[in-house]
């Protein structure tokens, strides 16, 4: 069996490495590091959690370590290594390894990405760093900011570059390449490689060598299961599965930011503590939530498929798929959560019928089925309708007895005042109504209509003294237009 010794990495890189209990390198880890220590590009393909960032990070750090330098001067630390990650939580698991690796060597690291305050970034990337791992969003950010410079880069990373593509990104990395130096070296990593992703190496890398290791397939360490059910039972089959088999340390994947929210509250009101984690959240939200989950102080880790890509979780023991992913090949990166580096682990599936056709598309790209088991009390197309559907209208406290005497009245309504029937023909009667108070206003408008003679003599006491009014002739002349004289 092959070690990391005979692979020619330096004693410093080793003593790292022993540090971090690595004894043999991986299958991908094997194949890569000879080729990238030598400089030439490489596109990589291998399923989740097989050690891919050692494998571009190993090479690159041996390839640095004539630059290795101890100074303070920002000058004598440029960036020379540019990783770009799809997400922050990528981003940040790849610098985190690439920091342990670089434990005795000194050599800085950074990582940079969206989502906190560009100016705490800043004062670290003026000190000066020669691995760089960063979003593209971020990235540009700082390019635009010119807080930083890429004129000195000699190897570029693209680590899960499918997602990129997913995610939009590839006007941003046309934009990072065309600020790279044309001499240096390119390394395409990712799960899978489908034909975009091809056309994309084909731009950026140079007579790379394609190194493909157990491609679109899962762990042989994750034992994979699914429990068909209905789909408005599957809150209560999850809660079932964490309380009677004592689950602990569960990641939980839904299929939409609203229903993540929703499942981590209304586990917390059953008694399992749980947070969410998903795009909305902000990152220091995200960090808090998975650093807890990682203590062991949140029980279920309930996120989308933002979590699906650089989670390194260590010695995570359970995947559920709360929902289906749409796309077969998210569910290999999903279940690549647990069973990382040689663990055992274990994948779970809640299966609905409206999921059915995810499901062989899953089974299509594995090549092969996975158990399903039903849970008993649990079977598929039946639904607990006390429990689901929406309550019954509250019963009122009298007897049925007397419930059945007689219809419902409203509370102003007599027997008396209801409506006679009327005769086909005859007019339909108009329903009085009653008159509304008006409100406040003078004694003149508020006085009642009288006739002409009361109401003056109401408003004017003194106008029967004077008697009637006097008739007086009126003459009204209408202008005539005079005639034209004659000569």
């Amino acid at each position: 069996m092959t070690t990391f010794a005979e692979l020619g990495l330096a004693p410093d890189i080793l003593r790292a490495l022993d540090d971090m209990g690595y004894a043999t390198p991986t299958p991908i880890q094997e194949q890569v590091i000879p080729l990238a220590m030598q400089g030439g590009d490489i596109l990589g393909a291998a399923q989740t959690g097989t050690g891919k960032t050692a494998a571009f990070a190993l090479p690159l750090i041996q390839r640095l370590l004539p630059f290795a330098n101890t100074g303070t001067s920002p000058a004598k630390h440029p960036i020379r290594a540019l990783i770009l990650t799809p997400t922050r939580e990528l981003a940040i698991q790849v610098e985190e390894s690439v920091k342990a690796y670089c434990k005795h060597v000194p050599i800085r690291s950074l990582v940079v990405f969206g989502g906190v305050n560009i100016n705490t970034q800043i004062p670290f990337l003026k000190a000066g760093v020669e691995i760089l791992v960063a979003t593209p969003g971020r990235l540009l950010d700082h390019v635009q900011n010119k807080t930083l410079m890429l004129n000195q880069v000699n190897t570029l990373v693209l680590d899960e570059a499918d997602r990129m593509l997913d995610m939009g990104f590839m006007p941003d990395l046309k934009r990072i390449v065309e600020l790279l130096p044309a001499q240096r070296v390119n390394m395409m990593f990712s799960a899978t490689f489908p034909e975009e992703i091809r056309k994309l190496a084909d731009k950026i890398l140079n007579n790379a060598t394609f190194i493909e290791v157990a491609r679109n397939e899962t762990a042989v360490t994750v034992t994979q299961v699914v429990h068909p059910v209905h789909h408005e039972r599957k809150r209560q089959l999850l809660v079932h599965l964490v309380k009677t088999r004592d689950l602990s340390q569960v990641l939980v994947f839904t299929g939409t930011k609203l229903g993540c929210n929703r499942l981590a509250n209304e586990l917390n009101k059953l008694g399992i503590h749980a947070d969410a984690i998903h795009g909305d959240k902000t990152q220091q939200e995200r960090i808090k939530a998975l650093d807890a989950f990682k203590a062991g102080s949140i029980r279920v880790l309930v996120a989308t498929d933002v979590a699906a890509r650089g989670l390194d979780i260590e010695a995570l023991p359970f995947v559920i798929n709360y929902d289906l992913p749409h796309n077969a090949e998210d569910y290999v990166h999903r279940i690549g959560r647990t069973g990382r580096a040689g663990a055992k682990g274990e994948a779970i599936s809640l299966v609905s019928e409206s999921e059915t056709r995810y499901l062989k598309d899953i089974e299509k790209l594995l090549g092969r089925s996975i158990d399903a088991v039903i849970v008993p009390n649990f079977e598929p197309g039946v639904a607990d309708v006390p429990a689901f559907q929406s309550r019954e209208p509250r019963q009122s406290s009298r007897s049925p007895e007397r419930l059945t005497e007689q219809p419902t009245q409203r509370p102003t309504e007599r027997p008396a005042e209801r409506p006679t029937e009327r005769a086909p023909n005859a007019p339909a009667e108009r329903r009085p109504q009653r008159a509304k108070p008006a409100a406040a206003r003078d004694a003149l408008f508020d006085a009642p209509y009288v006739q002409r003679e009361s109401a003056i003599a109401a408003l004017a006491p003194d106008s029967a003294q004077r008697g009637p009014k006097r008739q007086v002739a009126a003459l009204f002349r209408t202008p005539v237009k005079p005639e034209p004289t004659k000569e």
